[in-house]
């Protein structure tokens, strides 16, 4: 190594040194933390409250596609794919009654 290389290197390693940060502790709070917890219950809380509008709405849409017990014995293809587009549906107006209303 030439000896503005050498130069060079102690100086990166001196400035290395004096920008390292103290160590954090194990038992030093995390800031994010609390945000992450907020956030999660907030979450839980919206999911539950889309579940149980869903929960209200299927009956009605279910009831209007056509997708009785009788269908379900007799071709359960078509009541499944009947109950998937209810649900289908179902999602998509829980979606957007809080975004756009």
């Amino acid at each position: 190594m030439t000896k503005s290389g050498r130069k060079t290197w102690h100086n990166v390693q001196r400035l290395r040194e004096t920008k390292r940060r103290a160590p954090k502790t194990q038992n030093a709070p995390n800031r994010l933390t609390g945000l992450v917890k907020k956030l999660y219950e907030h979450c839980a809380e919206i999911n539950e409250a889309a579940q149980r509008r869903i929960d209200l709405i299927m009956p009605e849409l279910v009831g209007s596609a056509g997708a009785t017990e009788d269908l379900k014995r007799n071709d359960q293809l078509a009541w499944v794919g009947l109950m998937n587009a209810c649900r289908a549906q179902a999602d998509e107006i829980v979606k957007f009654e809080p975004i756009y209303n």
